[in-house]
């Protein structure tokens, strides 16, 4: 969505089209997809996909022994697998996206039949007999090709395939039901809403960029505040003199789904568990993290809990600064810090210690030049081009589509949409959507992939455009990590894609280019007063920013650490105990014991979405954060710094393309030139080695 005044002083748009023809010329394919616009639309889509892999399936079946191949049994079952993969995964978007609840609705009820659809895939005996007995065969076969073979007769046996039949027929129900009760926690998020009015005195403090946004000021002098929009939260949690007016925003957010999501959170932890102990694992963690870097539960505890350790005194010292300014703003000696204070603390310490004003800092980064210099570093260091063009449909008035291409060959890459901007019934926070996830078509020709980045930056006003936070900034190019993920992925097969690397590896392409904010030769390619674009940040801006950055990461650290030992705390407990856990006692007395006690009668769980998909895996963020951190620090010693060229197309080739090609180790190692070391991290966390 770019801003009214940037839009009509822009040139005609590209033809998607033209770009279309210029793939296939090049023996690709750029399709969009095909998005069903009502109820009856994503039905029809639904059993039409589903038809068809139906009917795919039977194909494979109906072969003879003696036809059975690696191209017409693995291959063909994961091109069945991708192509419904691809229809979940815009069906999904939908869900989050569309505009007209009943979509969204019909959407999250055709991912749960696709979810379910593909869960008995899984359990199909016959199928499984006759691709053991392709694999048993030992064919001649190439790297990526046993690859395949290999993960998917692992799959086979951790879904429960070698049990007795009646045990296996109890392990799939279980699964269907795991299914649909994982989206269901993520649809009570995402349709929680929490408005709460304020005076104008009850929001002193709070800037009037945010007062005077969309939908804020009602009637009577009164301001809207959405406890699910996150910037609202921010907004508020950071600037509000006026503690209670924190104090009731921080109730409101951390009691949102609440209601819905406790005993569904109960529901789903018991039924992970069972699914664990039939399948003769020790915990769902172990289950879940057996194919990730950390291998067991134990082992993601063991990491989290050493961080955890190593991190005492810093986040205590760091916890003391902030309560001994509350004390000296409170003129209370005893003050104690509360949930609620954090945030507005951490602001207040910028600005005293280390002059920096987050609000301040927002005139440098106007959303369509702080996008379009996003996309130029990019372009540079990774050797793409951007083109924004016509899209074809889109889900909502304002959504963009770009075409990527490689800048040296004009080759087509693939496409991504852009929404990012909040309005009711979207989704509410940050993340990349695979709308496509690219392979190889029957007829030899790669299908590009395709995504869409949907985020909730602040909105333009009448009088101003779209204003960004540093942090925003520092958002999306973190997203937009995973958007070059998986456009620049070349697997050949959908189970070897970019995101289907270990989940305590994904987050590695997207953190890595977090490290390029900070940087003061980048952030100069764009980022600049918007009233006076021969403003720039000043070296010493960036200097206290990352000062006061490094002051609360010992905070910043811990406050992931807790949330990734909730995830375990409520996973890696052993399966047999599962069904008897009181989720909001666990995860409280280890949000107390970690970071800060949550307000009491609050539930924070409800509203942590990653219980919903990414369970047992939060844990992953840091793991990977210390990867990524030692990738960034490559470019720091480099002849280009953070603009780096080579280094940056060897991150390109050796991170980005390969997806789950290898394993991660292998491509960090190929970048790296050596194994990975935490020195880099502790770095930037302050603390010297």
């Amino acid at each position: 969505m770019t801003d009214p005044a940037s839009r009509s002083a822009a040139a005609p748009l590209a033809k998607f089209a033209w770009f279309q023809a210029l793939a296939a010329h090049r023996g690709t394919s750029l399709t969009p997809a095909c998005y069903p616009e009502t109820v009856a639309d994503v039905q029809a889509q639904t059993a039409e996909a589903i038809q068809q892999a139906d009917a795919a399936l039977a194909t494979i079946l109906a072969l003879a022994p003696e036809q059975c191949v690696f191209a017409n049994t693995f291959a063909a079952v994961d091109a069945i697998s991708g192509r419904l993969g691809d229809v979940g995964a815009k069906l999904s978007t939908l869900a989050q996206v569309s505009m007209v609840e009943a979509v969204r609705d019909a959407a999250n009820a055709a991912t749960v039949k696709l979810q379910e659809w593909g869960v008995s895939l899984t359990y199909r005996e016959d199928l499984y007999l006759l691709l053991k007995s392709v694999a048993d065969a030992k064919p001649a076969l190439d790297r990526g090709q046993q690859r395949l073979v290999d993960s998917t007769m692992r799959d086979y046996r951790r879904a429960g395939l070698a049990l007795p039949a009646a045990e296996r027929a109890e392990v799939e129900q279980r699964q269907k039901e795991l299914a649909a009760l994982t989206t269901e926690f993520a649809v009570n998020i995402n349709q929680a809403r929490a408005a709460l009015d304020f005076t104008a005195e009850e929001l002193a403090g709070v800037p009037p960029s945010f007062l005077d946004s969309p939908g804020v000021r009602q009637p009577g002098g009164r301001y809207r505040v959405m406890a699910n929009v996150t910037w609202h939260a921010q907004a508020v949690g950071e600037n509000a003199t006026v503690a209670d007016t924190r104090r009731r925003l921080s109730l409101a957010r951390n009691n949102l789904a609440r209601e819905k999501n406790v005993p569904l959170l109960t529901k789903l932890v018991a039924l992970r568990g069972d699914i664990a102990r039939r399948l003769g694992y020790a915990s769902w963690a172990d289950y879940q993290i057996e194919t990730r870097m950390a291998k067991t539960g134990v082992a993601a505890v063991k990491f989290e809990e050493e961080l955890v350790a190593g991190l005492q005194a810093k986040f205590a010292a760091e916890l003391e600064t902030l309560r001994q300014l509350k004390v000296a703003d409170t003129k209370t000696p005893a003050a104690a810090l509360d949930p609620w204070d954090l945030a507005f603390y951490t602001n207040q310490l910028m600005k005293q210690r280390y002059a920096v004003d987050q609000e301040a800092l927002r005139v440098y980064f106007p959303y369509q030049p702080t996008l379009d210099g996003t996309l130029g570093v990019y372009e540079k260091i990774f050797g793409l081009k951007f083109t924004e063009v016509e899209p074809p449909y889109v889900w909502a008035p304002g959504v963009q589509l770009y075409v990527v291409q490689d800048a040296a060959s004009g080759e087509v890459i693939g496409a991504c949409y852009l929404d990012l901007f909040p309005r009711e019934g979207k989704f509410n926070h940050f993340a990349c959507f695979p709308q496509k996830s690219g392979g190889v078509l029957p007829d030899g020709r790669y299908d590009l992939p395709v995504a869409a980045l949907v985020c909730n930056f602040p909105a333009p006003s009448a009088d101003r455009p779209s204003l960004l936070k540093q942090n925003d900034v520092v958002t999306l190019f973190h997203e937009f990590g995973h958007v070059l993920h998986l456009l620049l992925s070349r697997a050949r097969f959908a189970a070897q894609g970019c995101f289907c690397v270990p989940y305590d590896f994904i987050e590695v392409p997207s953190q890595v280019l977090e490290s390029w904010v900070w940087d003061k030769p980048v952030l100069d390619t764009f980022a600049a007063d918007y009233r006076d674009a021969s403003k720039k940040i000043p070296a010493e801006t960036i200097a206290a920013l990352e000062a006061a950055r490094q002051a609360t990461e010992g905070y910043a650290t811990r406050r992931q650490l807790s949330f990734g030992l909730v995830d375990l705390a409520l996973h890696a407990v052993p399966a047999d105990e599962a069904a008897n856990l009181d989720v909001l006692a666990v995860s409280d007395a280890v949000l107390a014991r970690v970071a800060i006690a949550p307000p009491e009668g609050t539930a924070f769980v409800a509203y942590f979405g990653h219980l919903a998909g990414y369970d047992a895996g939060y844990y992953g963020y840091l793991w990977s954060k210390v990867l990524a951190l030692d990738l960034a620090a490559a470019f720091k010693s480099a002849p280009g710094g953070f603009l780096d060229e080579p280094l940056g197309r060897r991150l390109r080739n050796e991170i980005y393309a390969v997806g789950h090609t290898r394993e991660p180790r292998e491509s960090v190692e190929k970048f790296l030139g050596r194994p990975s070391t935490p020195a880099a991290f502790l770095d930037h966390v302050g603390i010297k080695s």
